[in-house]
């Protein structure tokens, strides 16, 4: 597309760049040898002609572009363009001449015409050499912008690409332990283990529900949570205990979808399934400024020794925070005492619509 043409906002200061051209052509037909009134009716009109003729430049720029053919084509091309460019003003200017003349105040304008050829010509070639440059710069920009919009289009379906990827590990790596929880109630408790699939299918069902859209209110991802903690009760029975402080504000922030899921299932499976009394999974919500502060607690054995690094759930809570939000959110993992604790904070924004 031209890059001039293309868009309504420039044609317009186009043609006003060429109005103080027309004035400096006023004066050198002046210096040629035409009276400046004459030399105005002619430099003004023929002036902004020439800046619509000019706007042809596209099309030898577009098929000439130094970074596609040989610097000698390029000049050889150009210099044609210009060419042809300034005859064809020459003979509009020729023609409008003719027509001036007819005006008593221009009389004989046209025995003053020939002197002014020359000068014509040279200022038609320059004046195509500056369009010309004008053309191959917007092309370089409209490329450069081509450039930087493909790249971030690439970066985002990368990122897509990624977040598809983390997200897909949450399924496998929690229905591995629902499944093997439910296996192991088959035969001690059949009841409980009915229960637990009935919970474990309203969990997945919701868990699809939610899992085309980038970020769910905090409110729902704690209904979901709480779906989740339903397929765990019908397991620990009293020994799983939910605790939860939960700002007003903060129940309306967007939150990927299963964000804490992966953590509450963690303080679950490596907290209170250790403990012979069972123990609590404390879930906290806050919002400070312009961030939201999650925090999950759990208690652990404090015969066991800290394991290090971090588990498939943490990571993952991890890495899609890091692709959604970059710096602006981080994760914070630490133990104090008999008590793990991990904290998540990310910007506070509204859900994003579905």
């Amino acid at each position: 597309m031209h890059p001039i043409l293309a868009y309504r906002g420039r044609l317009g200061p186009y043609l006003a760049a060429w109005v103080p051209l027309g004035g400096l052509l006023t004066g050198l037909l002046a210096i040629a040898g035409s009276p400046w009134g004459e030399a105005a009716a002619i430099a003004f009109p023929m002036a902004l002609i020439y800046g619509f003729i000019c706007l042809a430049a596209w099309y030898p720029c577009k098929s000439a572009s130094p970074h596609e053919v040989p610097f000698p084509r390029v000049i050889a091309t150009q210099a044609m363009a210009a060419a042809v460019s300034a005859m064809l003003w020459l003979f509009l200017v020729d023609t409008w001449v003719v027509l001036l003349e007819q005006i008593p105040a221009f009389a004989k304008a046209t025995e003053r015409f020939p002197r002014l050829v020359p000068m014509i010509l040279a200022v038609g070639v320059v004046l195509y050499a500056l369009a010309a440059a004008l053309h191959y710069l917007l092309m370089a920009f409209e490329e450069a912008r081509r450039a930087e919009r493909n790249a971030l289009e690439l970066e985002v379906l990368a990122r897509e690409a990624e977040l598809r990827s983390l997200r897909a590990q949450i399924d496998p790596h929690f229905l591995f332990n629902a499944l093997n929880s439910i296996s192991s109630l088959t035969g001690s408790n059949p009841a409980a283990a009915r229960q637990m699939c009935l919970e474990l299918a309203e969990f997945l069902r919701e868990s699809l529900r939610v899992g085309g859209v980038a970020s769910i209110p905090l409110a729902e991802e704690l209904a979901l949570t709480e779906k989740y903690l339903a397929v765990e009760r019908a397991r620990f029975g009293p020994r799983l205990r939910v605790e939860r402080e939960i700002s007003a504000e903060a129940g309306t922030c967007g939150v990927p979808p299963l964000v804490l899921q992966p953590r509450v299932e963690n303080a679950v499976r490596h907290g209170v399934a250790n403990l012979v009394d069972g123990g609590f999974v404390r879930i906290a919500a806050r919002r400070s400024g312009d961030q939201l502060r999650l925090t999950v607690e759990n208690p652990v054995d404090p015969g066991v020794a800290a394991k290090p690094g971090e588990g498939v759930g943490l990571a993952n809570v991890r890495g899609r925070l890091a692709a959604l939000y970059g710096q602006e959110a981080s994760v914070e993992i630490r133990r104090d005492g008999d008590v793990f604790r991990v904290e998540m904070v990310l910007p506070a924004a509204p859900a994003q619509a579905r």
